[in-house]
């Protein structure tokens, strides 16, 4: 199974009355998106038990992800007000106390015999002590021989310790065997840097694949033998919520399904990539996010929709 390990939250969407609150959150979003392509998945994030928290758990179970690790907590769920401008959606995040911000080490589980890969990444890698914890989380998966996938899904308004946040993200992209970023990610974080440069020097760090996605000009893979880039499909967009996630998980389920994930307890980095699954990922990646990014929404598609290719 893919183990996806990071925040989930209440999407407070605008509606014309006002907000409609919505199960979200990058993590949960990617978690959601394997389940719905039938994809063996389990879910580690603690969810609180006020009411929000079991409307997050209700479509875990729905795509049949499993959420047996995920401690239990009276501390309040995350709430991310969103406002979109044109297609574009932006966060505010009330996290303070919440029950994902305190997710603590002493509440990580033993990781199951069946873990394929680790993915984590979003806002759970910023604060204290849930960031500490998913660090801690993917270092004994690295140690495992555990691939590792990280998304950092950047939200800059979230970061108010950066050289701290940086450090961190430092330390991940050295264990992670995929990393993937957005271009807002990578203006953020290497403003100016020219693609080529930025890639060879973040595969010197340790990663095998670095995915970079690219919006309405597709998506491209970066790994040993190059660069491999493919044009996104052409979609009326309704919005962008939860496009990048549902990428990550498109690229997850294509691995898997090659065999290209390889198996535990493999010596850390032995993650069998070629330009033929790496291509069967990026082409189910920019399938999965056209289809999410064509309703309103954090919405993935289901196995049977990715089949017709249609929304």
């Amino acid at each position: 199974m893919i183990l996806c390990a990071g925040e989930s939250l209440i999407d407070m969407v605008p509606s014309p009355t006002g907000f409609t609150p919505l199960p979200g959150g990058a993590v949960y979003n990617t978690a959601i998106a394997l389940g719905r392509m039938a994809e063996p998945t389990a879910y580690l994030w603690p969810i609180s038990t006020d009411p929000f928290g079991e409307a997050l758990l209700a479509p875990l179970h729905t795509a049949g992800v499993e959420t047996r690790l995920c401690p239990r907590t009276d501390r309040p769920t995350t709430l991310a007000f969103v406002t979109l401008t044109g297609t574009e959606a932006r966060y505010s995040f009330y996290d303070e106390g919440s029950a994902g911000r305190l997710f603590a080490q002493s509440d990580l589980p033993v990781l199951p015999a069946s873990t394929a890969a680790l993915f984590i990444g979003g806002i759970s890698l910023v604060p204290e002590p849930c960031g500490t914890t998913i660090e801690t989380l993917a270092e004994c998966a690295h140690a495992l021989g555990i691939p590792v996938m990280i998304d950092p899904n950047i939200r800059p308004f979230f970061i108010t310790e950066i050289p701290s946040y940086r450090a961190r993200l430092d330390r991940l992209i050295a264990l992670a065997d995929l990393v993937k970023l957005s271009q807002d990610d990578i203006d953020w974080l290497w403003p100016d840097t020219p693609p080529e440069e930025l890639m060879t020097s973040l595969l010197a760090k340790g990663p095998k694949a670095i995915f970079r996605t690219l919006g309405a000009a597709g998506a491209e893979v970066w790994w040993a033998g190059g660069c491999l880039s493919l044009p996104a499909q052409p979609v009326e967009v309704a919005d962008t919520i939860g496009a990048g996630d549902t990428f990550n998980a498109g690229v997850l389920a294509a691995l898997r399904q090659s065999g290209a994930l390889g198996r535990r307890g493999a010596a850390p980095g032995q993650i069998a990539l070629n330009e033929t699954n790496l291509r069967a990922a990026l082409t189910l990646g920019i399938k999965a996010a056209a289809l999410t990014v064509s309703r309103s929404g954090a919405n993935p598609p289901w196995a049977d929709e990715l089949a017709r290719g249609q929304p």
